[in-house]
């Protein structure tokens, strides 16, 4: 990628929809956080999808739950995912793996994403397994009937669903 005698920092995109970011998507950063420098959480715009929370908000949570934190970025994409990390020379695509059914959806998007962009790996993650059963839609339809998801969401995130859904 780079042809400079000086190290580069190795960096990775996750990507996805995030509507909203959960704490599973949390451990999932926080765990590429340990095999990458930087990780650019890439916001997926997605025409087929109908999410709860508009594009400019689903980046705020994402921003306001990494504050702290100058390696992770925060980024919207259009398009292909292995596309934009190739063009923001990234090494790999971060994937969460949460069950089987997971793994081959997955894995046929890693061959894809391998056929148009060979330099670009895509590295699997699960997160812990308080996390495991989790997802974006179980927690937005959870919250839409009134459960309690506040462990599950960062508490910003829990503030703007009950308030979505008051």
């Amino acid at each position: 990628m780079g042809t400079d005698n000086k190290q580069e920092s190795t960096l990775a995109i996750y990507p996805g929809t995030f509507d909203p970011i959960t704490m599973g998507h949390v451990d999932i950063i926080n765990r590429a956080l340990n095999l990458f420098d930087r990780v650019i959480v890439a916001v997926a715009v997605n025409i087929s999808k109908d999410p709860v929370f508009g594009l400019d908000e689903r980046i705020q949570m994402i921003k306001e739950t990494f504050v702290d934190n100058p390696k992770v970025q925060v980024d919207s994409v259009s398009g292909l995912s292995v596309d934009y990390a190739y063009r923001q020379n990234a090494k790999a695509i971060v994937r969460g793996i949460r069950a089987v059914s997971d793994f081959d959806y997955e894995f046929q998007l890693a061959l894809m994403n391998r056929k148009l962009q060979r330099e670009v790996e895509s590295v699997f993650l699960m997160p812990g397994f308080r996390w495991i059963y989790i997802s974006s839609t179980i927690i937005k339809d959870a919250a839409r009937n009134g459960g309690d998801v506040s462990d599950l969401v960062p508490p910003h995130v829990n503030r703007a669903l009950l308030e979505r859904f008051r």
